[in-house]
């Protein structure tokens, strides 16, 4: 059995100043990304900073993030359209006209740490709907019970494929689900069938989770965006051993690691080149 590893980079929240080895400008995030791909992630999920470090959808920066990527290594790209909670939901949404081979959709507005995640109802359909037309496969990213049967309702709207369905389920921010064993095993169990999946658990809960994700027959996600620390009271210096740790542990628990080939067929991505120009 082959799992796929996604490295998360950076991250919408954190900054330098919360972890100084934190990824943020073009430059910095592709070499994170092909150091990760060397070490066995097949996926890059991206968010974007602007120049002075903040959340930004700009469709420059984007471009230029994934440029550098691919002239550094041949990761798959997930651009993030969540963004950034101050971020506006059509500015995020914009993202997809790159036509990155993934993005994620986010199905539903929520509360997140002190903010709000918005996400209208209609938006997100429409979202949906252009990512089908583009080729842009989704990653759902369900962050609470609800979450996953509207991913379904935009199923049976005929908004999203069922082969395979993809989802995150993100434990472990506030607003949404608690990072704990039981709840990820009650998402797992309500996962349609054939769906592919991995578990998010942020902050302490991170490694723990992971380990019981792969358990369990999901792949997995490492990176600073989903914690800052490599064990307690020790940062990380750097996405590296994340993602190194992450590729011992399936290993260990005698799962193959895919390669970028590999990863898009177990994720049903459409065959076609990567991103466009916008200009």
């Amino acid at each position: 059995m082959s799992v796929v590893i996604t490295v998360a980079p950076t991250g919408p929240i954190a900054t330098k100043s919360d972890n100084p080895h934190l990824p943020t400008q073009p430059e910095e995030i592709a070499d994170a990304v092909a150091a990760a791909y060397s070490a066995g992630a097949s996926v890059a999920h991206i968010h974007l900073r602007d120049a002075d470090g903040r959340p930004t959808a700009d469709p420059d920066i984007a471009r230029r993030t994934m440029d550098l990527i691919a002239q550094r290594c041949p990761i798959l790209v997930q651009l993030s359209t969540g963004v950034g909670l101050t971020v506006p939901f059509e500015e995020r949404a914009a993202l997809v006209e790159l036509q990155p081979r993934m993005a994620t959709l986010n199905p539903c507005s929520m509360s997140f740490g002190a903010g709000e995640f918005r996400n209208p109802p209609d938006a997100v359909r429409r979202l949906a709907s252009r990512m089908r037309e583009l080729g842009v496969k989704p990653e759902l990213e369900v962050y609470d019970t609800g979450h996953l049967d509207a991913c379904l309702r935009l199923r049976d709207e005929g908004l999203l494929d069922d082969e395979p369905m993809q989802f995150s389920l993100v434990l472990g921010v506030a607003g949404g689900m608690a990072a704990t064993p039981e709840n990820l095993l009650t998402m797992v169990r309500r996962l349609p069938e054939g769906a592919v999946w991995q578990v998010i658990a942020i902050g302490r809960a991170n490694l723990r989770l992971t380990a019981m994700g792969l358990a369990l027959g999901g792949n997995a996600r490492a990176g600073l965006e989903d914690t800052l620390y490599l064990r307690r009271g020790e940062l990380s210096p750097g996405n590296l051993p994340l993602v190194e740790r992450t590729v011992r542990l399936a290993r260990e628990l005698d799962l193959s690691v895919a390669g970028v080939e590999e990863t898009a067929r177990l994720l049903g991505l459409p065959e076609r080149c990567a991103h466009r120009s916008l200009g």
